[in-house]
Parts: C-alpha cells; sequence; structure tokens
C-alpha cells in the first residue's frame, strides 16, 4: 500500500526519528520490555500519586492541581523524550517557584505553565541550551540546599497542625516558634511517626542485599516484596495515615486536620485563561504577565536545568546519550499541553526518576502506565483523599527534600577551590528571603568571577638577557590593560632594561579586535623607550589576525628559541630592532600550526 510506503520511509527518515524519539524504540519493542515497562509505571504512579497531592500544597494551590500536572508530562515524554529513565511532573523545588511567582492563584501557575512552555519550545528549536551552562554548579547547590530547609521548614505547620503560619521563610521560623504551644498531638504524634516510616524504609531499602538469578525463588520473591514495600513507601505510608483518620472519623472524633475534599473527575481540555476576574474588574493579561515578572525566566530556565542534569545523570549511569535540544522540545510540548489541562509548571523529578531507573524500566513508554494511574485516581479515587492527614503528606515532603541538602559540598569547595564558596553562600542566604534573588544574584557573582579571570589571567614573567613573558590564557579585550601594564613595568623598571621582549603566545588560542589593537599601542610605545616586542609560538588563527592587522614593526617566529636568539642579537646591537612593518623573520605558512 502507497501509505504504508510512506510512512516506512518516514520512520527511516533520520529528521523524523530525531524530533520523534519514539520512532527509534518502537519497533524493536518486545514483550520483555513491556513486563519491566508496566512494572516500572505501576511503581512510579504509587509514587507520584501521594506526591502530587503534597507538592500542590507547596505550590499554594488546590490539591488536585498536583494531579493535574502528573499526566500529560508523562504521555508527551514518551513520544519526545530521548531518556528512558526521565519521568516529568510536579516536583519540590518546582512547586516552591510556582509558589513565589502565581500568588496562589490557579489561573496565575496554568498561564506559567502555558508561557514557560513557549519559551522553552522557542529554546529548543533555536538550540539554546547552551544557556543552561552559565549556571553554576555552586549556584545550583546553594539553591536545592537553601530549598531543601525552606520546604522542609514550610510543612512543620503542618507537622504541628498549626494555622494561618505565614509563607515568607524568616516570619514563618518565627510564628512557628511562637505558637508551638498551639501544636495539636495528633498531627504531631502522626507526622512523625510517618517521618520515622519513610526513613525506616528508605533506609532498608538502601542496605537491601539484591537478590541473585542463582536464588532459590523464595529469596528471590522475598527481595521482590521488600524492595516493592520500600520503592512505594510514600503510597503505603499515606495509605495506612488515611485509615487511621478514617477509624478516628468513624468513631466519632477527628483529631487530625484532613486534606478534606478533592473534586472528583478529569481537567477540562481547554486554552489556558489569559485574563483573571477580580472584585475590582478584570486583571489583563498584560498585568498577569508583568506580576510574574522574572519568574517568566526563572521557571523555565530551572525546569530545563532539572531536567537536562538528570537526563544526562541517568544516561551517563545506564549507557546511553541524551539528545539536550530534543529535552527543550520535550518540556516545550509537555508544559504547553499541561497547561490545556490545568497544570502548573512540571520538569524532571530527580527521585520518581530514580525510582523508574531502580524497576528496570526499558522504555519511556512506563510513562504511559505512570499516566494512565494518575487519570483513573482523578476519575474514581478523588473521594478517599479527603481522609489522607496534612500531616502525613508532609512528612512525604520532608522525607522526599531532607537528601537534596547537600552539606559536603561546603567542605569540598573549601577543599578544592575556596573562592567558588563566594556564589555558593550567596545563593544559600539569599534563597531564604526570596527564591528569585538568591538565583540572580549567586549567577550574577559566578559571571563576576568569569569575568575576572578572563580580564586578569595569570601572566608569568621571567627575567634574565630577554624579557619573556606568558600568558596562561587565550586574550580577550578586558585583558590587554593587564598584559600592557605588566610588559610596561617589567620592562622599564630596571635601571638598564632590555632591549627586547618576548610574548611567548604558545596558550593564546584566540584573540579579538581590541586586543590587536592594545598590542599595536604597546609596540609603539616600547619603540618610544628604545625596546622591542617579539612574539613566538603563535597559534594559526592567532597569527593570521596579526597579520592581517599589519601592526607596524610585528615581529615573530614558530619557537621560542629562535626569538631568544634574535632578542639577544637585539640586545648585543646595542639598539632596538628597525622599527618598521615588515616582519623581520620568516611568515609561517597557513594551518603549520595547530
Amino acid at each position: 500500500m502507497p501509505g504504508a510506503r510512506d510512512c516506512g520511509r518516514s520512520c527511516r527518515c533520520p529528521e523524523v526519528r530525531r524530533r520523534l524519539p519514539v520512532l527509534r524504540w518502537l519497533p524493536r519493542y518486545s514483550l520483555a520490555w513491556l513486563q519491566l515497562d508496566l512494572m516500572a509505571g505501576l511503581v512510579v504512579g504509587l509514587t507520584v500519586v501521594p506526591q502530587a497531592l503534597a507538592y500542590a500544597e507547596v505550590a499554594g494551590l488546590p490539591p488536585q492541581y498536583g494531579l493535574y500536572s502528573s499526566f500529560m508530562g508523562c504521555f508527551v515524554y514518551c513520544f519526545l523524550g530521548t531518556a528512558k529513565d526521565v519521568t516529568l511532573g510536579p516536583t519540590a523545588i518546582m512547586s516552591l517557584l510556582v509558589s513565589s511567582y502565581t500568588f496562589h492563584e490557579p489561573v496565575y501557575a496554568v498561564l506559567l505553565t502555558f508561557l514557560s512552555g513557549c519559551i522553552q519550545l522557542a529554546m529548543g528549536l533555536l538550540h539554546l541550551g547552551v544557556l543552561l551552562d552559565f549556571i553554576s554548579c555552586p549556584v545550583i547547590k546553594g539553591f536545592t540546599s537553601a530549598a531543601s530547609i525552606t520546604i522542609s521548614f514550610n510543612q512543620v505547620k503542618n507537622i504541628l497542625g498549626l494555622q494561618g503560619i505565614p509563607r515568607q521563610f524568616f516570619l514563618q521560623v518565627y510564628e512557628t516558634l511562637r505558637r508551638i504551644r498551639e501544636t495539636r498531638a495528633g498531627d504531631a504524634v502522626l507526622g512523625l511517626s510517618c517521618l520515622a516510616a519513610l526513613a525506616g524504609l528508605r533506609a532498608m531499602k538502601s542496605h537491601l542485599p539484591r537478590a541473585a538469578s542463582a536464588d532459590p525463588l523464595a529469596a528471590r520473591v522475598s527481595y521482590m516484596i521488600v524492595w516493592t514495600t520500600a520503592t512505594a513507601r510514600n503510597a503505603l505510608v499515606v495509605l495506612f495515615a488515611g485509615l487511621v483518620a478514617y477509624s478516628f472519623q468513624v468513631m466519632g472524633s477527628q483529631p487530625l486536620t484532613l486534606t478534606g475534599s478533592v473534586p472528583q473527575g478529569l481537567p477540562p481540555f481547554r486554552l489556558p485563561r489569559f485574563s483573571l476576574a477580580a472584585p475590582n474588574g478584570t486583571i489583563p493579561f498584560e498585568t498577569m504577565v508583568e506580576d510574574m515578572g522574572v519568574g517568566l525566566a526563572m521557571v523555565p530556565l530551572m525546569g530545563l536545568l532539572e531536567t537536562v542534569v538528570i537526563a544526562k545523570a541517568f544516561a551517563s549511569q545506564n549507557n546511553y546519550r541524551i539528545d539536550p535540544n530534543q529535552e527543550l522540545l520535550a518540556m516545550g510540548f509537555a508544559n504547553i499541553l499541561g497547561s490545556f489541562v490545568s497544570s502548573y509548571p512540571i520538569t524532571g523529578s530527580f527521585g520518581r526518576t530514580a525510582v523508574n531507573a531502580q524497576s528496570g524500566v526499558c522504555t519511556p513508554a512506563g510513562g504511559l502506565v505512570t499516566g494512565a494511574l494518575v487519570l483513573l485516581s482523578l476519575a474514581y479515587l478523588t473521594s478517599l483523599f479527603y481522609y489522607i492527614p496534612k500531616a502525613a503528606l508532609a512528612a512525604v515532603i520532608i522525607s522526599a527534600v531532607v537528601p537534596m541538602f547537600d552539606a559536603g559540598i561546603f567542605r569540598t569547595l573549601w577543599r578544592v577551590k575556596r573562592l567558588d564558596l563566594v556564589p555558593l553562600c550567596v545563593t544559600f542566604l539569599l534563597c531564604f528571603w526570596e527564591v528569585q534573588y538568591g538565583i540572580l544574584a549567586g549567577m550574577l557573582v559566578s559571571g563576576i568571577l568569569l569575568l575576572y579571570s578572563i580580564a586578569r589571567p595569570s601572566i608569568k614573567v621571567s627575567e634574565g638577557d630577554v624579557l619573556l613573558v606568558q600568558p596562561g590564557s587565550s586574550l580577550h579585550f578586558p585583558a590587554i590593560r593587564c598584559l600592557q601594564d605588566i610588559i610596561c613595568s617589567h620592562a622599564l623598571a630596571a635601571p638598564s632594561p632590555p632591549r627586547s621582549i618576548i610574548l611567548d603566545c604558545c596558550h593564546i588560542s584566540s584573540i579579538d579586535y581590541t586586543v590587536v589593537v592594545g598590542l599595536a599601542e604597546l609596540l609603539q610605545d616600547l619603540h618610544n623607550h628604545g625596546l622591542s616586542l617579539i612574539f613566538c609560538s603563535l597559534q594559526d588563527p592567532v597569527l593570521q589576525v596579526l597579520l592581517s592587522a599589519d601592526l607596524e614593526g610585528f615581529q615573530h617566529f614558530s619557537r621560542r628559541e629562535e626569538a631568544e636568539q634574535a632578542g639577544a642579537v637585539a640586545l648585543g646591537g646595542g639598539r632596538a630592532a628597525p622599527f618598521t612593518s615588515s616582519s623581520q623573520s620568516s611568515v609561517l605558512p597557513t594551518g603549520f600550526i595547530q
């Protein structure tokens, strides 16, 4: 059939296969893969449902919005993602960012999802994933460590059963400590018990010896039961807490604070709203965009950063490759389509991705099972969510985010490079005030440190019969004034200054026009003082730039030894080399030095 042949040709087209990664693995799909994908999808689904309800609380949104955000990304990533392990959905960090920019208003959250998806999609199409390289590791570590503390403390009020606690971190700490005597005993006991259970199950899983294929069947079955119990610990703890709350309800007393009613049914498929009805009139689209402000940059960037970093980590661990720009496209489409089902911004989840990988998932098809389980919960199980205690959900969140705090990074940077502690500490401390200020300040400090290293490169100076100057890296326009000052200060400082200065350019791979102008000024200045400047070990791209500039008095040699001999000759002659426009040495052919 012509249609089938056309389809076959399209599947074989490299561009189509690159844009639709599902076409790479779907033709090879097998029954063995299906069994493993089903198992992984179910386990991740049991993890994401309680987490989604809890993360909606972090985002300051009604609990159903956590579920609305948990299925579209699974479906989209199955077709467009390049990492078999990654699962998209709500995360603690993204929920914290959403709470900072959407004012606890679902309409703002859904619009932010749509706009973030458009920005991510545009970045993917323009291959702008390189921008993520400008967010340094110390900034990321500072943000995640601060986020783990702020998110955890934000849930202390639910563990203690306190109401009316402000969301700003410092006010939150003050009010929580001031009202500690108002703690509800039931919430505190249940919350601490859930925390202990989650910590115990996590420790049990980390110390569980893997069963070998040669072990008896009973041992392998026991391993699977224990492993599944520990992996699905969030769902089991929430289920147990719900049963406790329901038992109290039946007995006619309720010492626990419950989640309450969650609207049943699937969200309507519709465009996000581009205006918001308010008591004083309608808030137009332009005002909503202004209100979200810097969040329109921070949310898509942090979403991409989380996803790409997680995808790279698990791709390296499991021996496959990802396409970062394709990941951007997948994220963009997931958020755009997610906004049609009332999702708030989503990204890759490290915890659920780890569960997915440990469950033996073979392809992104495992996400279809996870998404279907979330839809099933929305359609039929939301009435059961009424009895879930808020203290249990708080325990789930705290258990998930506490491992994000990396205390060792401070010690590591102190040992490896202490200067990197500056952006780390700036980000860490300011994130307690406002997340966006912490990230922006950390990026600014990192940028300043980077620019300073460019503006003040390491320059080695050796005194002798000739003055040998060797820059340790490429020269760019902020560094030329530093180079001029160093050469002039050393060349003119001695009572009898040497007549030749050798500039060893072996480490210089590129220069710009401002550097060329600065070198021309340096040549003129040295000549006025009876000195000559000789270049050596020029790499071909740099040599071609300098030859094209036709610098007056430009001399160059391919090796340092030749330059030193020429400098010694000039020194012995008692005068500087003639200041002419012609080169005083042989011109290297194009491509001679690579």
